[in-house]
């Protein structure tokens, strides 16, 4: 099926230092499997830190490499196996978690979380986001305060419906996949296991299960309840 092949969201994987990940995939979450093993070999168990600035009261820990020109804020936590590309913005107080992999150009936003995700280049995550166990596309864009719920509450293996198909992912952990230019707008959710298609907006505050197709754009419902307010004095 066409909507559940890696070439349906990504475009532009030739361009991408880490397209290798993809090889031997079937489906584009099969690679969230192979992080920190893939980190590990491209690394050597060593620890690269060619970033043009570090701000103060950052942490590093475990093993991982940032790329040259990458600029990183203060109060950045850093916890390998990681591998941060080229020029690179880390801003202030984000927290950059094991299994991560960035492309270059990246952005991850002011107390933003990064755990076990793909960011392809040019990709950028907003402030105050997480981003857990998803790929994100060249030039994706992950707005302010968006969450993609990463696991089940029931703990269960998270499945995907596409065209009235379920398939079984085979982990108990899976975000979003997000196709290349997509966006995704302030305080968006995503439920585990969600796909979105390449050149599709999510405008604010929506809830997304499940498949989005490509070059669509999703709004909000414009209906709501009003009711008479007392009027109050507040101290």
């Amino acid at each position: 099926m066409e909507e559940l092949e890696i070439g349906y969201y990504f475009k532009n994987l030739d361009k991408f230092e880490h397209k290798e990940i993809f090889e031997g995939c079937t489906y584009p979450w099969e690679a969230l499997r192979k992080t920190k093993e893939y980190i590990n070999k491209k690394i050597v168990g060593t620890q690269i830190n060619n970033a043009e600035t570090t701000g103060e009261f950052c942490s590093f820990e475990g093993d991982y490499y940032i790329g040259e020109g990458t600029k990183i804020g203060p109060n950045v936590t850093i916890k390998g196996p990681v591998y941060i590309g080229k020029n690179c913005e880390i801003d202030p107080g984000a927290y950059v978690r094991p299994g991560t992999i960035t492309g270059d150009n990246v952005v991850i936003g002011f107390n933003s979380e990064v755990k076990n995700s793909i960011l392809q280049n040019s990709a950028k995550v907003a402030s105050l986001a997480f981003v857990g166990d998803s790929i994100l596309g060249k030039s994706a864009r992950i707005g302010s305060g968006v969450v993609t719920a990463n696991r089940r509450f029931d703990q269960a293996n998270i499945k995907i419906k596409v065209n009235g198909e379920v398939y079984d992912t085979e982990s108990d952990y899976g975000g979003v996949i997000v196709g290349d230019s997509s966006r995704l707008g302030a305080n968006v959710t995503t439920l585990p296991g969600s796909l979105i298609g390449p050149y599709t907006w999510i405008l604010p505050g929506l809830q997304i299960r499940g498949f989005v197709p490509a070059e669509k754009r999703v709004l909000p419902k414009e209906d709501f309840t009003m009711q008479d307010n007392p009027k109050v004095e507040l101290k």
